[in-house]
């Protein structure tokens, strides 16, 4: 009899355990994706790692933080992803990532950055590095003055407006003036601490007789397209940007970031992780599309002509009238 019962006791423990187990095989991959604030780029990145990550057929139970432009909440939404249990960190923008490689260092937890400008540049890379990787949204300089040529190719100056305390936007101007530089390229160049001087800024670049203003992936001024280009567009002066939702947010065109594209590649690493890849032996990887667009509306505000051929060359993002394609495949 008390072999009857040890037999079933052991039986029920095997039982108990194999049900822990398969439990524990059952749990989702937790994914949290946190973002320094709302704006539109931001924002599809985001949807798009969600919806992909969500049709992968994984079980990926994802959670999405918005710091809302307050960096103390930022580092504070960090810790408390961390705290909760998190499996993989998806930080969105150089400063989230900045500041999730001090949170997380420790935590033995794989962080997955999202549209970091210069990864080596903002202290991504190296041997303090091995549980980061992502997708960086560097966009190639001579693609900018390109980008302004094709449009304008009797331009004379370009005037550069950046954040100055945004590592990824400031690394994209400093690129743009390199390539001025080396070719011989007349350019002026304004910087802004906060959104209160935006406008200043504008008619600062504008009144030293630029013919063009480009701003790179800048989060703060990409959220305040509409006093950009109301400012801009009154003295007829077009603003290139260097990404498609800018230019959905009113910019006049891009060679930039399709941050649909970036948020898939992003994803797709998030998968291999979750499948036991380590993130050591994952180099972080480069947009692999430009994005080629361009607003037609805008181009009716400054009383730009395209012709045909340039034209041909972009797809049209908005149109003459203000419809939008964006977001559409």
């Amino acid at each position: 009899m008390k072999r009857t019962v040890k037999s079933v006791f052991a039986i029920l423990t095997l039982v108990l355990i194999l049900a822990l187990s398969v439990s524990a095989l059952a749990d989702p991959i937790r994914v949290a994706v946190v973002q320094p604030l709302t704006h539109t780029s931001l924002n599809q990145i985001r949807d798009t790692i969600v919806n992909e990550l969500t049709a992968s057929g994984l079980d990926f139970q994802i959670v999405t933080r918005n710091a809302e432009g307050d960096s103390s909440a930022l580092s504070t939404i960090l810790e408390n992803v961390k705290n909760d249990g998190v499996d993989i960190l998806v930080p969105i923008a150089t400063n989230t990532a900045q500041s999730a490689k001090m949170v997380f260092e420790d935590a033995g937890i794989p962080v997955v950055f999202a549209a970091v400008s210069d990864p080596v540049a903002a202290g991504l890379t190296g041997d303090d590095c091995g549980f980061i990787t992502g997708v960086s949204n560097n966009i190639p300089a001579a693609e900018i003055v390109r980008l302004i040529s094709d449009f304008q190719p009797e331009y004379r100056k370009i005037g550069f407006l950046y954040t100055s305390s945004e590592t990824n936007s400031v690394s994209t101007i400093k690129a743009a003036k390199a390539y001025c530089d080396a070719n011989a390229i007349a350019y002026e160049e304004a910087s802004i601490a906060n959104l209160s001087e935006l406008q200043t800024a504008v008619e600062t670049l504008i009144s030293r007789d630029v013919d063009a203003l480009y701003t790179g992936n800048d989060n703060s001024i990409a959220s305040a397209m509409s006093t950009y280009i109301d400012t801009a567009y009154e003295y007829g002066i077009p603003v290139y940007c260097g990404a498609d939702s800018m230019v959905a947010d009113g910019g006049f065109a891009t060679i930039g970031v399709d941050y649909v594209q970036l948020g898939r590649q992003v994803a797709r690493i998030v998968v291999r992780l979750s499948q036991g890849e380590q993130p050591e032996d994952i180099p972080y990887e480069v947009l692999s599309e430009y994005a080629k667009f361009v607003n037609l509306q805008a181009a009716g505000r400054i009383g730009m002509d395209i012709d045909e051929e340039t034209l041909a060359a972009y797809r049209v993002l908005v149109e003459a009238d203000g419809t939008s394609h964006f977001g559409e495949q």
